[in-house]
């Protein structure tokens, strides 16, 4: 019995599939003492945690789970052309209303709970721009390649 032949992934599919990895690997070092600073002090939730993913990065265990999340969310996403585009766009979409809600809120109040800082409301617009435009020109390069029977 031979298995179905596999197809090679598209560049979409490929983006998606190198984000969601980085994605899980920034879930994992945010809980690695060493890459993450201060990381007696990582909280739960909220702006109290002081931990800080390499030195820089505001997290707490809530954010290194939303990075996991999203991690598993992209490899998986990456299977299907459609889904991979769904990730990089709608993903980018919530980094950048993650970076809006970083601009507006008091970074010393309760609702900073995922926690930001300046360093993470700065990388989350790079990284909004970034996976909306990847989604977009990678979708592009896709239709582009379909061929018609």
């Amino acid at each position: 019995m031979t298995s179905p032949a596999r197809t090679a992934r598209t560049p979409i599919q490929l983006a998606a599939l190198a984000v969601g990895v980085v994605f899980l690997l920034v879930g994992i070092l945010g809980f690695i003492p060493g890459i993450t600073t201060n990381y007696d002090d990582l909280q739960a939730v909220g702006h109290h945690s002081d931990a800080l993913l390499l030195g820089l990065f505001q997290v707490s265990i809530l954010h290194n789970l939303v990075h996991l999340a999203f991690g598993v969310a992209g490899i998986a996403m990456s299977r299907a052309v459609a889904a991979a585009r769904a990730f990089l766009i709608g993903g980018g979409v919530i980094y950048l209303l993650l970076w809006l809600y970083g601009m507006l809120i008091d970074p010393d109040s309760a609702a900073n709970f995922v926690p930001v800082n300046t360093a993470d409301n700065w990388l989350h617009l790079i990284l909004g721009i970034a996976m909306i435009g990847l989604g977009l020109l990678l979708s592009r390069r896709t239709a582009g390649t379909r061929t018609t029977p």
